[in-house]
């Protein structure tokens, strides 16, 4: 009981961990003794993000550039960590895109960018990684896959991002069905749908122009909890889900939204 939130000595992997929601779970990982992995399709970035959050929070933080969105990337990325780790604890598919236009301009660059990165990404990556997986894995501590959708793939979006809500929908099904394939191999599967977190994609979305160090206070205020989310918030609910307090959750979609769509 003493250990119950423990992560402490596992290596994970978060894709997209750059910025956003995938640095705050990373700052997270690293504040509660993982070692990190952390990916996005931009090296200098992805490197710059790594060396901030390891100066911050101690511990490991090694980026590894690659677009999640093609087998190539993926495989890319797979090589990558590999040639570092020969096993993975913890694997958060956070990596995602969307694309915003009016229903009649809609382009179907908009719609495959995001399907690829947010679904076919997160199958591959998956797929390729279940190597590591495994050989982290045991009956009394699986390893994890943590799936990152988005309460728009539960309700119906207030945005023209047509593609994106359809996307994570698919990431919350695909989800469980990880869940039942990889239970029995010792993989335990789930996904959080998060709300409103002071992000780029949230920002543009808003019209802050991407700008995050912002008075999110006007978009907090239609929240049920009054606030948009804390790197607490999500990486608290990831942490969770990695550690012996949550080895008995499989194949769920747990919303970390202040409320937005069971109370609104």
């Amino acid at each position: 009981m003493n250990n119950l939130f423990s992560i402490e000595g596992k290596v994970a992997l978060i894709t997209g961990g750059s910025r956003g929601i995938g640095e705050m779970i990373a700052a997270g990982f690293l504040a509660n003794g993982a070692k990190v992995y952390i990916s996005s399709r931009k090296a200098d970035v992805c490197a710059a993000t790594a060396t901030r959050l390891q100066e911050t929070y101690g511990g490991q933080c090694i980026p590894i550039a690659g677009d999640l969105s093609s087998i190539e990337g993926i495989e890319t990325v797979v090589a990558a960590l590999s040639s570092q780790e020969d096993k993975l604890d913890v694997l958060i598919n956070n990596a995602g895109a969307t694309w915003g236009a009016p229903i009649e301009e809609f382009p179907e660059a908009g719609w495959d960018k995001v399907m690829d990165t947010n679904v076919k990404g997160v199958f591959f990556l998956t797929q390729k990684l279940l190597p590591m997986l495994e050989k982290a894995a045991s009956h009394e501590d699986p390893a994890r896959v943590i799936n990152v959708g988005s309460v728009d793939g539960i309700k119906t979006p207030i945005f023209d991002n047509f593609s994106y809500g359809p996307s994570k929908a698919a990431v919350h099904h695909l989800t469980r069905v990880l869940a039942a394939h990889l239970v029995k191999r010792n993989i335990i599967c789930n996904a959080i749908a998060p709300g409103p977190f002071p992000t780029w994609m949230l920002s543009a979305g808003v019209g802050f122009g991407g700008e995050t160090d912002v008075d999110w206070s006007s978009v907090g205020e239609s929240n049920p909890r009054g606030r948009v989310g804390t790197p607490e918030d999500i990486a608290g609910l990831a942490i969770f889900l990695s550690s012996r307090a949550g080895a008995f959750t499989v194949g769920e979609v747990i919303t970390c939204d202040g409320g937005s769509v069971a109370c609104a």
